[in-house]
C-alpha cells in the first residue's frame, strides 16, 4: 500500500511540474519528508494528504485510496505567521523527531482544524499570530485533547510571564536549534517517542 500511495504522488507531483523541493516548500515541510513519501517510507496522515490534493489540484480520493493511517507516529504542529520562520524550522523538527508527522500552518484556525481532525502530541506556537494570539490558541488546543504539550516560541522573552499563566509546558525564544526543542522536549509532562537511535 505504502508503495501504491509513493508512486501515485511521484507521478501526481511531476504532471504538475514541480520538484520534491517545491512541492515541501509549498506543504511546509522539507523536501526530505516528500523523499520519505514518494519512496514509501513514511505515510503522511489524513490531513497531509489533504493538503497535498489540493496542492496538487487532484481529487482527495485519488490520494485517500492508496493510503492508510498510520497511529504510530506523534503528531507535530507548529504554528507562526512567518513563512520564513517556518521554512527554517520544520527541517529542525524532522531532524530531532524522526518518526513524526510535522506539519506547519501561518493561522491559528488552521491549526485548529487540524486538531479536531488529529491528535496533536506537540504544539510548538507563536505568540504573535498577526491578529491573533498564540496565548488564546495555547488555551484552545487541550480543550480539543487534554494531552497536546504546548511549547511556545517567540521573539519576546517579555511574554514568559504570560505564557506561564496558560497550560503550556515550555517556552523558548528564536530561532529555534536542536538543543533548544531537545531540552524542551525532555520537560514535557505528556512525553512521547521520538524515534531514531534513542526511541
Amino acid at each position: 500500500m505504502k508503495t501504491l500511495f509513493a508512486e501515485t504522488l511521484r507521478k501526481l507531483r511531476k504532471e504538475k511540474g514541480l520538484s520534491q523541493i517545491q512541492l515541501g516548500r509549498q506543504m511546509y515541510v522539507n523536501n526530505s519528508t516528500i523523499n520519505r513519501w514518494e519512496s514509501g517510507s513514511r505515510l503522511p496522515d489524513v490531513a497531509t494528504i489533504s493538503r497535498l490534493a489540493r496542492i496538487l489540484e487532484v481529487d482527495v480520493s485519488t490520494l485517500l485510496s492508496t493510503a492508510v493511517m498510520s497511529d504510530e507516529s506523534p503528531n507535530i504542529i507548529m504554528v507562526d505567521d512567518n513563512k520564513a520562520i517556518l521554512t527554517d524550522s520544520l527541517p529542525i523538527l524532522e531532524e530531532v523527531i524522526p518518526n513524526a508527522t510535522i506539519a506547519g500552518f501561518n493561522w491559528p484556525q488552521e491549526a485548529i482544524e487540524y486538531a479536531k481532525a488529529n491528535r496533536i502530541d506537540l504544539a510548538i506556537l507563536d505568540i504573535e499570530l498577526g491578529t491573533a494570539s498564540g496565548l488564546d490558541l495555547c488555551r484552545t488546543l487541550p480543550q480539543i485533547n487534554p494531552c497536546t504539550n504546548v511549547i511556545y516560541l517567540t521573539a519576546y522573552p517579555d511574554y514568559s510571564l504570560e505564557a506561564w499563566d496558560t497550560d503550556a509546558r515550555g517556552f523558548m525564544v528564536k530561532p529555534l536549534t536542536p538543543e533548544g526543542i531537545r531540552k524542551q522536549l525532555n520537560k514535557l509532562h505528556l512525553p512521547f517517542s521520538m524515534g531514531g537511535k534513542d526511541a
